[in-house]
């Protein structure tokens, strides 16, 4: 089955697709990904949204106008995807959408919503799509994330020790194998140094490029202390987060209280995220940490996030040969080929549901809807090849 994987992240900057030929045989899901490309948020649309995330608030008319511009946009990319990766013989296309508010309090997460209209997917491509994946799993008691738990554990089934595959995005989330594996949000991946950035250029830029900001400051040892001290890092896992809690606003309600060069502050927020990730990790000690994400591309975070990991070998997903840019929009595609084959997509164990779950919901495509087979038994591992570089 050729499915398109559509994904845009925590960090609200881009549309990423993958074409995957996906089959199961046996108990081994083998995913092909054959392609990927990315789609830049026109600049008035990501400025629209970015407004409209928490502290914002919005009318329901802003709702309705992000719901169907997104939804254009990611049907705009599907249908790339569509053309360039398969020559227009695609299958299926899953959409992530893109998330505006996940809705946790007191360590339960109540209800979760991804705007980007399906239909305006099926309509231009063709195509079935599944979409909205983590409200099931929310239903069902569960913190509707980290998701990408099940193709975590799937694709480092038999890998030697205790791995952790780790995505650093707005939010970093991370998944841990072993007898009794754990999925979860660690807290802030880029979201704050992004934030940080915003805040030092007036909004003229959007992120700590190469790290040479970070690089140059100096971290803030009292106020990186008082940060670490949110009630978030200590609670144990299942858990999950967003930029509810930790965005713009986050920042500026404690930097009053220090006057700090920009760099400075920077630095600290970068030293915040490696410093909650690898202390979330700490108590699992794993053996090697698998990276991918945006976080990636930054060498300073990298090498903060390394220094702080004792034993473990950090290195990214593409030495693995899964492009890190491209792992979550593969990840999703596999959950949509689950899910029309009738299989659970989530790992009940790992996000706290009461049983693992069919995700999402079918948006028929041009023609009648006919589901494949169902699988009569889950999966236990997945093999990967993959034709994109890194």
């Amino acid at each position: 089955m050729r499915v398109i994987g559509l994904m845009s992240g925590t960090s609200h900057d881009a549309i990423d697709a993958v074409g995957a030929d996906i089959q199961l045989r046996d108990s081994t899901v083998h995913v092909e990904v054959v392609g990927q490309l990315s789609r830049p948020y026109p600049d008035p649309l990501r400025a629209e949204l970015i407004a409209a995330l928490p502290p914002g608030t919005v009318d329901m008319a802003t709702v309705c106008r992000l719901d169907t511009a997104i939804g254009q946009e990611f049907a705009a990319a599907a249908d790339a995807a569509a053309r360039e990766l398969f020559g227009g013989t695609a299958d299926l296309v899953a959409s992530h959408g893109q998330t505006v508010y996940h809705w946790v309090g007191g360590g339960k997460t109540y209800g979760t919503m991804q705007l980007g209209q399906p239909a305006w997917i099926a309509e231009l491509t063709g195509l079935p799509v599944v979409s909205d994946f983590r409200s099931r799993d929310i239903a069902a008691g569960g913190q509707g994330a980290p998701l990408v738990a099940l193709f975590d554990l799937l694709w480092l089934a038999g890998r030697p020790g205790r791995s952790a595959a780790l995505n650093i995005g707005g939010i970093a989330n991370a998944t841990v194998t072993g007898d009794s594996p754990v999925a979860f949000d660690t807290g802030p991946g880029n979201s704050l140094i992004d934030a940080a950035v915003e805040l030092a250029t007036g909004g003229a830029e959007h992120f700590d490029r190469n790290g040479l900001r970070a690089a140059r400051g100096t971290v803030h040892e009292p106020l990186l202390k008082a940060l670490l001290g949110d009630s978030y890092f200590a609670a144990p896992p299942p858990k999950t987060t967003g930029k509810e809690l930790f965005n713009r606003a986050y920042i500026e309600r404690v930097l009053p209280d220090y006057r700090l060069p920009a760099d400075d502050i920077v630095a600290t927020m970068t030293a915040l995220t490696a410093h909650t990730i690898a202390d979330a990790l700490a108590p699992f000690e794993p053996d090697e940490v698998i990276a991918s994400g945006g976080g990636t591309r930054n060498p300073t975070l990298m090498g903060m996030l390394g220094a702080r990991l004792g034993t473990a070998t950090l290195c990214t997903s593409d030495e693995l040969g899964l492009p890190s840019a491209a792992k979550e929009a593969a990840a999703f595609a596999v959950l949509g080929f689950l899910t029309v084959h009738g299989l659970a997509g989530s790992d009940a164990a790992c996000t706290g549901a009461t049983r693992a779950s069919i995700l999402g919901s079918i948006t028929p495509g041009a023609g009648p809807l006919r589901l494949p087979e169902s699988a009569t038994a889950a999966p236990r591992q997945l093999k990967l090849v993959s034709h994109v570089r890194g």
